[in-house]
């Protein structure tokens, strides 16, 4: 089940190379963000979600300055609530 949202969060690529995103919908398993850097398919990145704190994700798909995400760990459903409160 995906829930449509509106969060600001960060995501980052390892390192110190943080990025400002907005997550536009998300589910257990994943999220669909917004970006305003290119990301490639396939990479791996930890998302920063609004007071659930970093989130590793595989992208599974990019266009543009939009991605969809796969969590390596799905989010508990306190955490999903959380998100979509």
């Amino acid at each position: 089940m995906r829930a449509p949202v509106s969060l600001d969060a960060k995501i980052g690529r390892g390192g110190l190379d943080r990025a400002l995103c907005k997550v536009v919908d998300v589910s257990l398993h994943g999220a669909r963000i917004h970006t305003y850097s290119l990301i490639k398919a396939n990479s791996m990145i930890w998302l920063a979600l609004p007071k659930i704190g970093h989130v590793a994700a595989r992208v599974v798909w990019s266009s543009d300055f939009e991605a969809g995400l796969e969590f390596q760990t799905a989010l508990t459903p306190e955490a999903f609530e959380t998100l979509t409160a």
